[in-house]
């Protein structure tokens, strides 16, 4: 049975730009020179965290604690939304329960070790950690808080945008890396609120391409588990989540890209550019040098949206031919 979530309201939105104003500071934006033009990167990489997720956390963290002032916080997570939260909770200090899936990358689990929260591991797919996540919230009577399928988090996402567009009035284009949809959505609905002609393209990995499934039917649709190294796109949709209706709504549209092209961006990143990006990161890099958005209509801008990553996984992709 869905959970009933709405999207957020202006207040939520206001709430959500304070949060993130009071605990966390702007990130940077640098020129990356590719063969197709300058694409201007957002270093959400640079977060505490490595992820532009704490935003949707710090949001959602503080709103709880607003609304209750002995919440106890839970969520699922694939790793970086996990560290987000467990982030926001100890900075406010509220409990806080992270459950990841057995399969959630080792970089992940071993920062996450180091807050002080409850860890689990459960089931081998996202869709086993967020059900298994869900039922311990309504058991203990704790806050469940969603990467993606909550008001307060996308509000929270949302100020990536209004920060960018500080940043580069001109923006054109905006890649924009998808799993459940909480970024893009937030992205969008701020630049529906700031009436911006920017064209927003989502991208996801072709092996886990949940939300173009979903996008297609209108539904959250289960398309398995699969491996991916933009493992933090890897995800489940929960049923009824408000992101799939945003994206339809405000006509977004997110393809995919293959294991390969990801690979590759991931090592140009780190070889061309100095920057270390995972491959939820990287496969806007990826989408901006294939061409898939064109450079001469104005600046074109990428989320770098988390650097975690094994230095293993770095160096064998760095080494590659």
């Amino acid at each position: 049975m869905a959970r009933d979530v709405r999207p957020p309201t202006p207040a939520q939105f206001a709430a959500a730009r304070t949060a993130v104003a009071t605990h966390l500071r702007p990130t940077p934006i640098v020129p990356l020179h590719t063969v197709l033009g300058t694409l201007w990167c957002k270093l959400e990489s640079l977060q505490p965290v490595g992820s532009f997720k704490v935003r949707g956390a710090v949001a959602a963290v503080s709103a709880a604690l607003e609304a209750r002032e002995d919440v106890a916080v839970v969520t699922s997570s694939a790793g970086n939304h996990g560290l987000g939260l467990a982030y926001a909770a100890q900075l406010l200090g509220v409990p806080a329960t992270v459950v990841l899936a057995t399969s959630a990358s080792p970089v992940k689990v071993a920062r996450l070790k180091g807050f002080d929260i409850e860890l689990v591991q459960h089931g081998e797919s996202f869709s086993e950690a967020q059900a298994f996540a869900m039922s311990i919230a309504e058991e203990r009577g704790a806050a469940y808080i969603s990467p993606y399928n909550d008001p307060d988090v996308v509000a929270g996402q949302s100020t990536v945008a209004t920060e960018l567009l500080d940043q580069l009035p001109e923006l054109a284009h905006l890649l924009v890396p998808v799993g459940g949809g909480g970024l893009i959505s937030g992205i969008g609905l701020a630049l529906a609120e700031l009436h911006s002609s920017v064209a927003v393209l989502g991208l996801q990995p072709a092996r886990y391409a949940a939300m173009v499934a979903s996008l297609a039917e209108g539904r959250a649709v289960d398309t398995g588990h699969n491996d991916t190294i933009a493992d933090g796109l890897a995800g489940g949709i929960e049923e009824g989540s408000i992101t799939i209706g945003i994206l339809t709504s405000l006509g977004i549209p997110v393809v995919t890209l293959e294991e390969a092209q990801i690979r590759a961006a991931v090592r140009t990143a780190a070889v061309e550019h100095g920057l270390v990006l995972e491959g939820s990161a990287a496969i806007a890099l990826a989408a901006a040098e294939l061409g898939m958005v064109p450079f001469d209509e104005g600046p074109v801008a990428m989320i770098a949206t988390g650097r975690n990553l094994t230095a293993s996984l770095l160096a064998e992709l760095i080494d590659a031919d």
